[in-house]
């Protein structure tokens, strides 16, 4: 299973915030099925690789279909084959070690 970070981002749209853009980002992500994390600087996406990599490319092109002329898109991949690898592990995994260490999440 894989976890990958995805921010889709319109360039040279001079007439304020983009969260329009984001928006149709999102609710490809919803259609999709996927679990996902929105959060401030892009949207986290965990499932089968080639789910995400085909709703990469619909993610991609959503803002060029809402009048964008431009879109820089980052994508982080995190896929691991040897065990069980989630969203919710991986913070896991860093609350455990915050616990061992004596300090708070």
């Amino acid at each position: 299973m894989a976890v990958v970070q995805i921010s889709c981002t319109p360039l040279g749209e001079g007439h304020g915030g983009l969260s329009h853009f984001v928006a149709g980002c999102l609710r490809l992500v919803q259609e999709s099925g996927l679990k996902y994390q929105l959060t401030p600087m892009g949207t986290i996406l965990e499932g089968d690789i080639e789910d995400i990599f085909a709703l990469v490319r619909r993610m991609h092109e959503s803002p060029f279909l809402a009048g964008a002329q431009r879109v820089s898109t980052l994508i982080k991949i995190d896929d691991r084959r040897d065990r069980e690898h989630t969203m919710a592990g991986k913070v896991a995994a860093v609350a455990r070690q915050l616990a061992q260490d004596g300090a708070a999440p």
